[in-house]
């Protein structure tokens, strides 16, 4: 995979009301070094997955601004970035914000669901960024159809790159898009908004596993997706 190539390409998407994670720093919560920490938590990350030699990739639409944008990698929030490195050998994460870790309910579902699999997944959004409204950064919506034209680069880039032949997209969104991808994208439903019992089963039978019991973290009654 042609990493130098993959990260210049997603560096420089720049659309209006996008937080690039990668090139922008948050005045409101970032360290002055947020966007380069982010960067290269992607780049450890990365690393770590194509030395496990993973073929799946999970999934998910967007960055939300409690996770990704935060962390740099998709489906995942600053609380859970030690579980990253104790389950991609050598992948030691860094935190690019002040203050306390944030936690994402998402994030907490994905990743008490990715530590019962056997083979670890690439974790990527189908808009690698997080769309927000406008003059309002901490919100989330839906990406464009233009600003999805501007990733399908880094995307393809991506996805070829690490070989990927299964693609386990988290909810229907991604799964519709996922399909222009891989011949193998299994739908599962995202564990937003009541559906996070669907969500655990879809997983089990992804991978063929016994009922998840799966904890409920503190976090998940009062913070939003």
């Amino acid at each position: 995979m042609n990493v130098k190539a993959f990260f210049k390409l997603l560096e420089a998407i720049n659309p209006p009301n996008v937080f690039n994670p990668y090139r922008d720093t948050c005045p409101i919560h970032d360290k002055v070094n947020g966007a380069q920490i982010r960067g290269r938590n992607l780049r450890k990350f990365l690393d770590a997955s194509l030395s496990l030699r993973v073929d799946t990739i999970w999934m998910g639409r967007d960055l939300g601004y409690r996770g990704g944008r935060r962390t740099g990698i998709a489906l995942t929030d600053e609380v859970h970035l030690p579980t990253v490195t104790a389950r991609y050998s050598g992948c030691h994460l860094e935190k690019a914000t002040r203050g306390e870790a944030v936690a994402e309910r998402t994030a907490t579902e994905i990743w008490s669901a990715l530590t019962t699999v056997p083979e670890a997944p690439f974790l990527w959004n189908v808009f690698p960024l997080h769309p927000h409204e406008h003059d309002m950064q901490m919100t989330n919506r839906k990406f464009s159809r233009s600003e999805l034209e501007q990733v399908e680069a880094s995307n393809d880039l991506l996805i070829s790159g690490l070989g990927i032949k299964r693609i386990i997209a988290i909810g229907q969104d991604a799964a519709r898009y996922a399909e222009r991808y891989c011949p193998n994208v299994i739908a599962v439903r995202h564990p937003s908004y009541g559906g996070v019992s669907e969500f655990r089963q879809g997983i089990e039978e992804c991978y063929g596993l016994a009922p998840l019991t799966l904890s409920t973290s503190p976090h998940q009654k009062s913070l939003p997706f």
